[in-house]
């Protein structure tokens, strides 16, 4: 019984969120369309990029949530992982421990947050739910930092509270949660990952 159980719960996990009504063959992210008819060309223009393959783009997202909590009650794991398939559109798996630290009492294995990496059209329509949605419902929202780049062209941008993103009813939640979300790019470096993402819609400080 025990082993069923854990195979069902492993298998939730893993489960898709995806709508089961077929989309609009004809549809397309409306930040990617951006990219597509008008980023792309100021991207060549300002670097004097010929090579339309060489053009900077955005691979991926991945966003990940620690839950040091979860070691004490196994309850907060699980409502982080429902919480971040509502916000990515997608199941996150559930990351765990590498090794054991005995003043934390944590042991090796043990799950301790969720993450979830996304492209394609669900990568695009979370980038726009986070420009145009989330980010200017922050507190005093004054810009993201633009600092956070890794020198070869990737941004981690640091969420304290998830509850943000609109898809979170704050009347559920026990208490707010924080993520990083990072942007990995085919830039190469710094300076044309943050053109690219500033005439995206990212609101950097100035």
């Amino acid at each position: 019984m025990a082993s069923k159980k854990k195979a069902d719960s492993k298998t939730s996990m893993t489960t898709d969120t995806s709508p089961s009504e077929p989309r609009d063959p004809n549809y397309e992210p409306r930040l990617r369309k951006l990219y597509r008819d008008e980023v792309v060309a100021k991207l060549q223009k300002e670097f004097g990029i010929t090579n339309i393959m060489a053009v900077p783009k955005i691979e991926k997202v991945s966003i990940n949530m620690g839950m040091g909590e979860a070691i004490q009650n196994s309850k907060v794991l699980d409502d982080a992982v429902e919480e971040m398939a509502a916000i990515a559109g997608q199941r996150p798996t559930v990351t765990r421990a590498q090794k054991s630290i005995a003043a934390f009492k944590l042991r090796q294995g043990m799950p301790i947050g969720a993450r979830v990496t996304l492209r394609g059209e669900r990568m695009w329509e979370f980038l726009d739910r986070l420009i145009a949605v989330a980010l200017p419902r922050v507190r005093d929202f004054r810009g993201i930092p633009s600092k956070s780049f890794d020198g070869r062209g990737n941004y981690t941008l640091g969420i304290r509270d998830h509850l943000i993103f609109q898809e979170i009813d704050f009347n559920k939640v026990d208490k707010p949660k924080g993520m990083n979300i990072t942007i990995v790019t085919t830039a190469g470096n710094d300076e044309r990952a943050q053109y690219l993402l500033r005439e995206l819609g990212m609101p950097f400080q100035r």
